[in-house]
């Protein structure tokens, strides 16, 4: 079982660091996303530097990366316990990619895939609370840790989540909380940026 966690983890974690965000930026823009905005390569400072469509496709790779490392456990017979710690191998993939300097994102599409593979009511959850906060205050950030309260929340209420589930969706709230605690002192603040924002005034 150990052996078989630790495959898991190993293939999350590379399916996780394949870093979508900055293969797009350079097709689509001819630009390393990193060195700009935030200098982060999800699909938020994508937007940023790269436009519209860039940051479409970065999210969308970024939640089939997040789907694939559970699905992909599941096919080769992996139990729920396997899933887990792929998808959450695969959030920390994606925050410290081994195939881009270990300089990734913020892990909330990959997070949102994984739980889409997981437990995909509970995911619905949590994108429908994170979208609307995000639509009414622009802050992508304050969005993404709604969905994350929500998604926290949620998988408590409900009597049939596996343990495992259980225990992948609280290590993933923990790493989305770290990966924005800068974001967090911004909003604390009053300085946090908003969608629209130029690329040069994100921090």
């Amino acid at each position: 079982m150990r052996w078989g966690w630790v495959w898991a983890a190993g293939a999350g974690y590379a399916v996780g660091s394949v870093p979508t965000g900055l293969v797009v930026g350079r097709l689509l823009a001819g630009v390393d996303v990193r060195r700009f905005g935030s200098h982060s390569s999800g699909a938020t400072n994508v937007l940023r530097t790269a436009g519209a469509v860039a940051a479409g496709a970065t999210l969308c790779l970024d939640v089939a990366k997040g789907y694939a490392a559970p699905a992909i456990l599941r096919a080769l017979g992996g139990g729920p316990g396997a899933q887990a710690v792929a998808a959450a191998a695969a959030g920390v993939g994606h925050s410290w990619p081994v195939f881009a300097g270990f300089q990734g994102g913020r892990s909330v599409g990959t997070t949102v895939g994984s739980l889409l593979a997981l437990e995909p009511g509970t995911a619905a959850l949590a994108v429908g609370a994170g979208v609307p906060v995000i639509a009414l205050t622009r802050y992508v950030s304050l969005g993404s840790l709604a969905g994350a309260a929500t998604a926290g929340v949620a998988i408590f209420r409900s009597p049939r989540v596996a343990g495992p589930v259980r225990g992948y969706t609280c290590f993933a709230v923990a790493l989305l909380v770290l990966r924005h605690r800068a974001n967090i002192a911004r909003l604390l603040r009053g300085t946090e940026h908003r969608l629209g924002d130029p690329p040069a005034a994100a921090g």
